[in-house]
Parts: C-alpha cells; structure tokens; sequence
C-alpha cells in the first residue's frame, strides 16, 4: 500500500468520525450512529497508470447503494500548490495537483507535503449536507469569521395550505 492511505486519511485529514475504518485505500465511516447512511472516500484515479488527482467521496445507503457522489480535486483546493511551485510546476505541465503510487518505492509518502486543510474543508461541508451534525471538531485553519445561521421556518398555514393575501 505505497499510498499510505491510513496516515493520509487518519493523521493528515483528521476526520472527526469515531466509527471509521480504513480498507485497503479506501476510507469508510459511519458518521451518524446506528444511522443506514456510510461515508465512503476514494483516490481517484487519472487515466495514467497509479496517478490519483483527488478523493472521490460517496454516500452509501447500507440497502440502497450509492446514493450520491462527488470528486475533489487536490489542483481546486490547492493541496499541492506549495509543491508544485517549489518544483517549478504550472496548471499546464504533466503531473500538476497530482500523486503518484510507486509500489516498488516503499519509503514514498506520494503526498508528502499535502496541505488538506481545502480538502478537509470540502470533506466537511458535502458531510453536513449528508450527515448533519456529524462533524464533531472544526476543521483546524478553518476561515475565520465564518458562521452559521439558523434560518426560521415559515409559519404553519392554518387553511389547509392554501396562503391568501
């Protein structure tokens, strides 16, 4: 497992979900306890042989399969911005905002020098859509000064649904 998904998704990501688990390269939680609804995160792959641009994450209905999906992209949250341009990469050169798995180099850490805290950030925001209230902990260097804002539900209608002005 050249990828180190475990370290990857469980030190550097920080997900807060207590009930996860990490197969293979693939991260799995159960965010809402006793709740039919899984998380699951993927690398997703290029069309090169063991290149990866982003995480593909999916709700899955433990009956009903794949409810929905989503692929970030390490070049959107700029995961690999600071690498890249210490290398001299731009957006038009091969491997830009990518990782790549070497199996026969088992001392590479392919995102070594990652900054996830977009990824986290995206983790976290398609999650409270999902599983809201699962997201037990902030997201660390998250922007200062975003807040949250109940909004009221309109009032009940008491003619059976039909509003009059």
């Amino acid at each position: 497992m050249a990828l180190y998904a475990r370290m990857f998704f469980m030190n550097h990501l920080q997900l807060p979900f207590a009930d996860a688990a990490v197969v293979g390269n693939t991260y799995y939680a159960t965010p809402v306890p006793g709740a039919p609804l899984r998380l699951r995160i993927d690398f997703t792959r290029t069309v090169r042989a063991d290149e990866y641009d982003g995480l593909r994450l999916a709700t899955i209905h433990q009956d009903g399969g794949e409810l929905d999906a989503v692929v970030l992209r390490f070049e959107d949250h700029k995961t690999f911005d600071h690498r890249d341009s210490t290398q001299g990469r731009n957006p038009r050169d091969s491997g830009y905002g990518t990782i790549h798995e070497f199996r026969d180099r088992p001392e590479w850490v392919p995102w070594k020098g990652a900054h996830t805290n977009g990824l986290r950030d995206a983790i976290e925001h398609y999650s409270s859509v999902w599983f809201p209230g699962a997201w037990t902990a902030s997201a660390p260097g998250a922007a200062v000064g975003r807040t949250t804002r109940k909004t009221p539900s309109p009032p009940p209608t008491r003619d059976g649904g039909v509003r009059t002005r």
